[in-house]
């Protein structure tokens, strides 16, 4: 089994360990994700590769950062999780790398880095953002983060607080990819 194929399998196993500790059925996360039932069943199968999209909708409908669902899924138990060791998934659409770099932990604070390609978008539901407070720090490139109806047109350097949760895009309109660090504060 490949690397890709075997975190596919591990973020659908997780999933489905989400969804059955709360007792739902695939029904019932589907109508709460506001996501296809066969959609569900592939991903907790490993059968489909989970879009960013697709994530951030199971994770808000499960009450979880996406970073959490992801870190539970792939980071290592320990204390100090170093660089070679930190888990890394890439957004079969979009081509989003994603890497885990704050160890798993029961913290309220998470860091991750993402890479994201030249012209690419990654939409985001509100719902993978009501229980968080979020800061963006752009590390490398430029990043238009478009929060509700507000545009922001970030540089490396730039860091932003993310306001009430809106559905948003983070996308890359330049010819050269993008590193940004997401720093999160669970609220619960």
């Amino acid at each position: 089994m490949s690397e890709e194929n075997d975190i596919d399998r591990r973020i659908g196993a997780r999933i489905r360990i989400e969804r059955e500790s709360r007792g739902w059925s695939l029904t019932e996360l589907a109508e709460r994700a506001a996501v296809s039932r066969a959609m569900i069943h592939k991903v907790e199968r490993g059968d489909s590769s989970p879009t960013a999209n697709l994530l951030g909708k199971l994770s808000g409908a499960l009450g979880l950062s996406m970073s959490t669902l992801m870190a539970r899924a792939e980071a290592p138990e320990g204390r100090l999780l170093r660089k070679a060791d930190q888990p890394l998934w890439t957004d079969p659409d979009t081509g989003y790398l994603r890497r885990q770099v704050s160890p798993r932990s029961d913290m309220p604070v998470e860091i991750v880095e993402v890479t994201l390609p030249a012209g690419a978008r990654v939409p985001m539901p509100a719902s993978a953002y009501a229980f968080l407070r979020q800061l963006i720090w752009v590390l490398d490139g430029a990043l238009t983060f478009i929060e509700g109806g507000t545009r922001h047109e970030m540089q490396a350097g730039d860091c932003l607080e993310l306001g009430p949760p809106a559905d948003c895009v983070f996308a890359n309109e330049t010819d050269r990819a993008c590193t940004y660090s997401v720093t999160l504060l669970k609220l619960r």
